[in-house]
């Protein structure tokens, strides 16, 4: 979810589910080191709760930004071992750390000394010639042993050579059963699956096997599907806000991030599948499109983007 998972988009996730948990983009330990700290690390208290994905592969950095997590106030630090960009295989970070599971395990170990909030791991089933099964074993394994109990698992290899980021978010089969049998075999471990999944009754389905799912792209191309998180996964029966009622509330909010400085156009690219499905959805996305990246672009955008939904139908919930 690099360059997707921002604030902005947080936000808007916020304000259609209370509950579920939401993650930053991966941030690299250079980045927070070293950069814009605040940049990377602030967040509005409306995002909570909220966990910070990191990629990096040095411990002493790990730690050094598990500490800023939590004086951040940040409820949990995960550590990305799954992204398979060239930008962070360069870097010995991401997918390609599953070929050195000891150096994970340092890592996790000294991001769990150096804090309280817990210490997470996000990773792919294998990559390239990795022996499926007893190959993620080997990489799980030495892992837990730190005391890591949480395992966020896509459920699809990566391929580091051959296949584009893109195409391994794709192409690589899905094996949910294999993330299935890790956690019959680790009944203690956390296990959340990851992967090709695109509604809430499959999300349902994958937690009679396993802890908990993690829902990506869908939840950005398609935002209001998170409406129902709340109700059908954790038990809450309060009224859903309607989709007129959240980009109401987005829009309040990105009137005050324009008068801070902030370009209309990063945020309202979040927005866009806010209304799929529903007629005037088009109409919707083609207006913002068109006029957000206008230097002078305004709160009037986001307003007859709007209306032009309203003028088409009345949306459903």
């Amino acid at each position: 979810m690099m360059d997707w998972s921002d604030k902005y988009c947080r936000f808007l996730w916020r304000l259609i589910s209370r509950h579920a948990l939401l993650y930053t983009e991966m941030v690299t330990t250079g980045a927070v080191l070293h950069g814009d700290r605040p940049r990377f690390l602030d967040y509005h208290p409306h995002e909570q709760p909220l966990a910070l994905q990191l990629g990096g592969s040095d411990p002493q950095a790990l730690a050094a930004c598990a500490r800023l997590a939590e004086q951040w106030g940040y409820n949990e630090v995960n550590l990305n071992c799954g992204c398979p960009s060239d930008r962070v295989q360069s870097g010995k970070i991401g997918a390609c750390l599953m070929a050195e599971p000891a150096l994970v395990a340092d890592c996790i170990k000294a991001m769990q000394d150096a804090v309280s909030i817990p210490v997470t791991v996000k990773h792919r089933i294998g990559i390239d010639d990795m022996e499926d099964y007893s190959g993620m074993v080997e990489f799980v394994r030495p892992i837990a042993e730190t005391g890591c109990r949480t395992f966020i698992v896509h459920a699809r290899k990566a391929w580091l050579q051959g296949l584009s980021p893109k195409e391994n978010r794709e192409k690589p089969p899905l094996h949910y059963d294999m993330v299935y049998r890790l956690k019959q075999d680790f009944p203690a471990l956390e296990v959340i699956i990851n992967g090709g999944i695109t509604t809430l009754p499959q999300c349902r389905q994958h937690l009679t096997h396993v802890d908990g799912t993690m829902m990506g792209r869908e939840a950005y191309n398609n935002p209001y599907l998170l409406s129902e998180v709340d109700r059908l996964i954790y038990g809450d029966t309060s009224p859903a806000p309607d989709r007129e009622q959240v980009m109401a509330a987005y829009i309040d909010y990105c009137a005050t991030q324009l008068q801070r400085g902030t370009r209309l156009h990063h945020m309202s690219r979040h927005v866009l599948g806010l209304f799929q499905g529903i007629p005037g959805a088009r109409q919707f996305r083609r207006h913002i499109s068109e006029n957000a990246h206008k230097p002078a672009a305004g709160i009037d955008v986001l307003d007859a983007a709007l209306a032009a939904v309203q003028a088409t139908a009345k949306p459903a919930r």
